[in-house]
């Protein structure tokens, strides 16, 4: 059976996966880019900018990993924009321009269902009231022999985790504290049993860990 992958999954050292006060302009809320900063200077990011340059050293041979053998995603609301409620504007297609780095059919976890939009360069995104369990049936569906990733936020990821749901999770400790915002380990006590883990701190100064199935 295809796996369930999490990867450059950010998190502040209060454990903190996003900021408070998201907005149209501030996807991660008060912590802006500072979970992500190592992620931005890597190859990796500056290619899929269309751009050259970028550091080439052990953040980037860990980030390029994300992209291997992902069939389909599932994320939240949440990560596909900053509306809540009923869908006021159809017209939002996400943060990502016309040709999202996804590629892949996607599944956007929300309670309020929309028809499918499709966008440029294979990504279709599918917005569906489901639990994990059910979420996950339909991505296996059509992501084929091909393994499912969970995007984020760190509500969803923490649902998969609960429901046990997750083979590989890659989380990245970004030497920062936030203060406030949206926790990721909360109801997890125990989460370490399931996994073999492994960790690596790079120049950058985050800390790698990979929590995998054994």
């Amino acid at each position: 059976m295809s796996r369930v992958r999490v990867h450059n999954f950010a998190v502040s050292l209060d454990g903190f996966a996003t900021g408070e006060g998201q907005s149209l302009d501030a996807p991660f809320g008060h912590a802006g880019d500072r979970l992500h900063q190592w992620f931005f200077a890597t190859r990796t990011f500056h290619a899929m900018q269309g751009k050259t340059g970028g550091g080439a050293g052990v953040d980037d041979a860990v980030v390029r990993t994300w992209n291997a053998g992902i069939g389909a995603e599932i994320m939240g609301r949440n990560k596909f924009g900053p509306q809540r409620g009923p869908w006021q504007n159809h017209e939002w297609t996400g943060w990502w321009g016309p040709n999202p780095p996804f590629h892949t059919p996607v599944f956007v976890l929300t309670h309020h269902p929309r028809p499918a939009l499709e966008m440029e360069g294979g990504t279709t995104f599918h917005f569906i009231d489901a639990t994990p369990e059910e979420a996950l049936r339909q991505a296996r569906e059509a992501a084929g022999d091909l393994d499912v990733r969970i995007g984020g936020g760190p509500s969803i990821v923490r649902q998969f985790l609960a429901a046990d749901l997750i083979d590989h999770l890659h989380v990245v400790i970004v030497p920062i504290v936030l203060g406030r915002g949206e926790r990721l380990w909360d109801g997890l006590e125990g989460l370490e049993e399931r996994f073999q883990i492994e960790s690596v701190t790079t120049p950058s100064g985050v800390t790698h860990m990979t929590f995998t199935r054994p």
